[in-house]
């Protein structure tokens, strides 16, 4: 029987207006409310500032998290249910969120702190590189210090994180069609990142995981999982750990997944899945209208 995945984007979907045609809906006003507490300001407002303040990463993690959530809720509400879910880096608390793996108020709690955490990194840098080389690429990753795949999206797209002096290095002794330094406040997904990941560990262990409704493929383990215990420890190691999306995506047609639904703003995910997995069925769900139709 074929089998639909939900999978949520990350930081770099954002975009200024998004979630506009959600606000006035009953249940978004209650959840912005709800996230105005918790986080001491407007969703709305942010994702609303001309000044694009929504892609401050302290902003963008949270008003995604909050926005992709209401797509869910209203999806769930029409009935509609995942039998597999992913989230790319900070994609992965909303698709635990879909899971029922914690509630709309802990999973935005555990955002806030990340987006926080994340802020403030300072040390090291990312880059994108597009049509490359992955034998040399990999070959000089391990042929050079402080540097790390961060993101693996696909054949042709990946991010490398780490020290300024290393990345650069790496970019230097590997030929690809592009390379671009990213817009970013540190090394994400990255060692450079474990002082960060071990004070988020501290609000992390006071969330209660549930079982997940449906299975989780995680970004540091692309492997259907259910358990609390499990899904918890996969999410401490994300921060330093790398976002295996390119595994991901090869992961779901084994499973029996022939449909994909991107839920939340663009379509970032559809379109570096689509080169991994031509036959895949890809959808997207970004808006009300997407919704209802």
């Amino acid at each position: 029987m074929a089998k639909t995945a939900w999978v949520f984007p990350g930081q770099g979907s954002q975009f200024v207006g998004m979630g506009a045609d959600l606000y006035d809906l009953p249940i978004a006003k209650a959840k912005f409310e709800q996230a105005a507490q918790i986080l001491g300001w407007s969703i709305p407002e942010i994702c609303q500032s001309e000044e694009d303040k929504v892609s401050k990463t302290l902003y963008t993690q949270p008003c995604l998290y909050v926005i992709e959530s209401l797509l869910v809720d209203l999806l769930h509400d029409r009935g509609q249910h995942p039998d597999f879910v992913a989230g790319h880096s900070l994609g992965e608390y909303v698709a635990l969120y879909a899971a029922g793996v914690f509630d709309f108020a802990a999973g935005l709690r555990l955002v806030k702190r990340r987006a926080e955490l994340m802020d403030v990194a300072s040390e090291g840098i990312m880059a994108a590189l597009l049509g490359f080389d992955r034998a040399q690429l990999e070959q000089q990753i391990a042929q050079t210090p402080d540097v790390v795949l961060a993101n693996d999206n696909n054949a042709g797209q990946v991010v490398i994180s780490g020290t300024t002096e290393a990345v650069e290095a790496v970019l230097a002794n590997v030929k690809s069609k592009r390379a671009v330094k990213l817009n970013v406040s540190g090394a994400f997904h990255s060692p450079l990142m474990a002082e960060a990941a071990a004070q988020f560990q501290e609000i992390l262990n006071t969330i209660d995981f549930q079982p997940a409704q449906v299975p989780v493929l995680s970004n540091v383990e692309p492997t259907p999982a259910i358990d609390a215990a499990t899904l918890k420890d996969r999410l401490i190691r994300q921060m330093t750990g790398s976002v295996r999306w390119r595994e991901i995506t090869l992961a779901l047609p084994e499973a029996g997944v022939d449909r994909v639904i991107e839920v939340g703003p663009g379509k970032v995910l559809t379109g570096i899945m689509k080169r991994t997995c031509p036959d895949l069925g890809l959808e997207n769900i970004s808006s009300l209208a997407d919704v209802l139709g």
